[in-house]
């Protein structure tokens, strides 16, 4: 059974809390509890690496070997500061984060493990595009993700291999542009 999820979507200012916008999400029978989500602060590092570092070498493996899933992760507390960075937490638990840049360069977006398939990776996705306002979104998509984002009216520019601490990883090259947005879509970013 699906359960009806009202979530708030907070942006954390001075210390302060200030909603931004309600999402209606169905969170399904895995799931349970409000998601908000907030600012990133630099104490989620540690556990945003964590996260991450299980959803790769779990809803990632289908796609990668274990050495490429190894190679992948890296120290991102910078970037996170430079970025926008939003992060989901679901009773009070870390279940996703994404981010992007001021150019409109959409860098990482992860949800847990146990958490894929319920709308996180959608809100988090949904208000970050909302920042982008006066650029193409562009992101470096892996091959696992590719689908979620061609669902949301991402193109599939280029196919290419990286290489992530001496080892080959496959990704693709996606641009979301502002003629490839749905009404909806359209009109909460324009």
């Amino acid at each position: 059974m699906d359960y009806l999820l009202m979530c708030r979507v907070f942006l954390l200012r001075c210390g302060e809390c200030v909603i931004i916008e309600h999402y209606n999400l169905f969170i399904n029978r895995r799931g349970s509890g409000r998601m908000q989500l907030r600012a990133y602060c630099p104490a989620d590092c540690p556990v945003l690496a964590q996260l991450f570092y299980e959803t790769v070498h779990t809803v990632n493996a289908r796609d990668y070997t274990q050495v490429q899933l190894n190679a992948w992760a890296d120290g991102w507390n910078r970037s996170f500061l430079e970025h926008t960075t939003m992060v989901a937490q679901v009773s009070g638990c870390i279940a996703g984060f994404g981010d992007m840049t001021c150019t409109g360069y959409l860098d990482r977006l992860y949800v847990h493990w146990q958490m894929q398939s319920m709308g996180i990776g959608t809100a988090i996705c949904d208000y970050l595009e909302q920042t982008a306002k006066d650029f193409a979104i562009q992101t470096h998509a892996s091959i696992t993700a590719r689908p979620f984002f061609e669902r949301r009216g991402y193109q599939a520019l280029l196919e290419e291999q990286v290489t992530r601490r001496g080892v080959l990883l496959r990704r693709c090259w996606m641009v979301k542009t502002r003629s490839s947005l749905t009404g909806c879509e359209r009109d909460r970013v324009l």
